[in-house]
């Protein structure tokens, strides 16, 4: 049976997830993450996404893209397949990094905008790996464009 299709919109804003199969680690080192980071920009501007946030924890990452043609999953696509090949490569391993397809959300008003911000702006921090958000180097609220570094 087929997966059912994705809600794609137009000028949609999305809280999307994705967690490592089990969940096993995706991020090893600052490579992975750097690697992914140019994935994610490549992603960026090839779909003409506008990257409003992002957070990378080790099992999984939080991304707010906003998307002004309904192009979500060919983005994903992009980010997550690519990731993980790379990732199996570097990493000499086999088999799926992610633990199923990407998880995504339509953020439906501003005060869900907010909150989906400041829920990925915390998730290390209530993770016990920084004391404020802006401690976490592999995360950041983006207002304009998406340039983390």
């Amino acid at each position: 049976m087929a997966r059912p299709l994705r809600l794609q919109l137009p000028g949609a804003i999305y809280h999307v997830t994705s967690t490592g199969t089990g969940p096993c680690v995706i991020f090893r080192d600052d490579t992975d993450r750097e690697i992914f980071l140019r994935r994610l920009r490549r992603a960026v501007s090839q779909c003409g996404w506008r990257c409003h946030a992002y957070c990378l924890m080790a099992t999984h990452y939080h991304l707010l893209v906003e998307t002004p043609t309904a192009n979500l999953a060919v983005g994903m696509k992009l980010i997550n397949s690519g990731y993980a090949q790379g990732f199996n490569r570097r990493h000499k391993r086999v088999g799926a990094l992610f633990q199923g397809r990407y998880h995504s959300v339509v953020i439906e008003s501003e005060r869900q905008f907010h909150t989906t911000m400041l829920y990925i702006s915390l998730n290390p921090v209530r993770a016990g790996l920084c004391a404020q958000p802006e401690d976490w180097p592999w995360s950041g609220a983006v207002v304009k464009g998406f340039d983390p570094g």
